[in-house]
């Protein structure tokens, strides 16, 4: 067989070949999302992984047509010196898939954007009073007066607001909740940052100063108490001085650190009325909460398993650079659906979850300056507005908004979820196929997968896929399966071997007694003395 040859027509060829390879490459980098997409394998590695969201678009202040608050002819005009741009809003709220409002904190007023995130409403004050710091909004529909609600944590006021919507301009204070004065209320300082109301309409507030859960009140004001603490994180130094403070004195006990719950910094609630907590200190205890009425976290009574939210341990944040960056879970957003999305403050990532707690995809990156499209300096908050997820930039540089879109990618993900978690392994299928096509090491792909195949008793294919997946725990149900399966096909056969086994050692003893062995060889009888 003769050698190949590279001519001088060959190589040009190659190098031209090589040259739209690499442009192509290029072309391909520069359109891709500025971050690195991953997810995690079984082992809790961080491997590549395809995006499940793109950037839709960045809207800011000049998009949001927020110049016409200082037009006079304008339905939404304030003042001709109004700023037309946002300034370290901190909170956004989507109210019916049909507005976004934003607490435009350090302009002190709060946005009603429309569903096209157009200016629609701008308000200053309640009840006579300029709001100042608002930093928390909760927008809905009041089952008593049937009007357009607002709830505004008004920070720096001391106070949450509850008004109804008049005009583009105009809110009409109904109620204010004020620090608690009961005994129970121990903290010196009551600057309200979130806020979310319940069916019954109470009202749940979120106080940086209470770290015994959030401060709840009743419709009519009235002090209820706190709503769902977060446990003290238990560690050797925290046993360890439980264990002196039975022997040591007064004075030492005194001297000692106070081992206390770390207070959450955000809410959310879901359809169903059930609230989600998270906290930005990273805790192994409650970083991200599911709390029933009674104030308990549902999914440790649900479940014996440990949860995992943001980042795992020791993750890298960078995969190309091995560098770390710790993780602050700052913002949560449930939607209609069930998924929940939770907002890394100082990684820019979005870490988003079925109703199980499983993660299905990672996006979203940290940028110093803030200036790359999907790339945050000072991400706020985080929001779902219909099949879209918005995250609010704060940074002085930028004060806009981002809209994520969900790929081809993440839409195969939320339909392949949707139909596991309801139990319909099957009809998940084709989904997860798809999956599988773009990224062979999706985990979850190959367990719902193996699941179908146990469903339709195909145990041999559902191990292989558990295998591939690195689950234990159903490669282990699969193989008792395929076990079962086997001895039951195979136990005329089994049976049959038994028996002749049975026979042939019965058989074997008697013919031994007459000299013969099972083979038919006569023995001779030893005489005495021979050897």
């Amino acid at each position: 067989m003769n050698g190949y040859k590279a001519t001088p027509l060959r190589r040009l060829i190659g190098l031209a070949a090589a040259f739209c390879t690499a442009f192509t490459m290029s072309v391909t980098a520069f359109a891709d999302e500025p971050y690195e997409s991953y997810n995690y394998d079984n082992w809790d590695d961080a491997i590549p992984s395809q995006t499940g969201y793109t950037v839709d678009r960045v809207v800011s202040g000049l998009d949001m047509g927020l110049k016409e608050l200082s037009n006079p002819d304008s339905p939404v005009f304030i003042s001709e010196k109004e700023s037309s741009s946002l300034n370290e809003a901190r909170d956004i709220y989507n109210y019916n898939d049909k507005e976004l409002w934003i607490a435009d904190t350090t302009n002190n007023r709060v946005l009603c954007l429309d569903s096209n995130y157009h200016i629609k409403g701008c308000y200053k004050e309640a009840g006579g009073k300029s709001l100042k710091e608002p930093m928390g909004l909760f927008v809905t529909d009041s089952p008593t007066t049937g009007k357009q609600t607002v709830y505004i944590a008004d920070s720096a006021n001391e106070r949450v607001v509850r008004a109804t919507v008049e005009s583009p301009t105009e809110l009409k204070l109904e109620k204010e909740y004020t620090r608690p004065t009961e005994a129970l209320y121990t903290a010196t300082t009551y600057n309200p940052s979130k806020v979310v109301v319940d069916y019954a309409e109470n009202v749940y507030v979120v106080v940086k100063s209470v770290n015994t859960g959030s401060v709840q009140f009743r419709a009519d004001g009235t002090f209820m108490g706190f709503y769902g603490a977060n446990r003290v994180n238990v560690t050797a130094k925290v046993i360890a001085q439980k264990l002196w403070r039975k022997i040591a004195s007064q004075e030492q006990i005194e001297g000692m650190q106070r081992s206390v719950p770390v207070e959450y910094a955000n809410f959310d609630m879901d359809n169903e009325g059930f609230i989600y907590t998270v906290t930005e200190i990273m805790t192994d205890t409650d970083a991200v909460k599911k709390i029933n009425p009674a104030g308990y976290n549902i999914w440790e009574a649900i479940s014996d398993e440990r949860f995992t939210f943001g980042d795992h341990t020791e993750n890298v944040s960078n995969l190309a650079t091995k560098t770390t960056i710790a993780t602050k879970l700052t913002d949560i957003a449930v939607d209609d659906n069930g998924l929940i999305n939770v907002l890394d403050f100082d990684t820019g990532r979005v870490f988003q979850y079925d109703k199980f707690c499983n993660l299905i995809c990672i996006f979203g990156a940290r940028n110093s300056t803030g200036d790359q499209r999907g790339a945050f300096a000072t991400p706020n908050a985080i929001e779902t507005f219909g099949d879209k997820i918005v995250i609010l930039e704060g940074s002085k540089t930028r004060n806009d908004f981002t809209v994520f879109k969900c790929t081809a990618f993440g839409n195969q993900l939320h339909k392949a979820f949707e139909y596991y978690d309801d139990g319909l392994y099957t009809e998940a299928v084709p989904y997860w196929n798809e999956v599988v096509k773009r990224d062979g090491c999706y985990t979850y792909a190959h367990i719902g997968l193996g699941k179908a195949d146990l469903k339709n008793h195909d145990y041999k294919s559902a191990m292989k896929r558990f295998k591939i997946a690195r689950s234990r725990k159903n490669y282990d149900k699969a193989f008792e399966y395929y076990r079962d399966e086997w001895l039951q096909q195979n136990f005329t056969t089994i049976a049959v071997v038994i028996i002749v086994l049975v026979v042939f050692v019965f058989v074997n003893k008697i013919l031994k007694k007459f000299g013969i062995n099972i083979f038919g060889f006569m023995k001779k009888k030893k005489k005495k003395g021979e050897n």
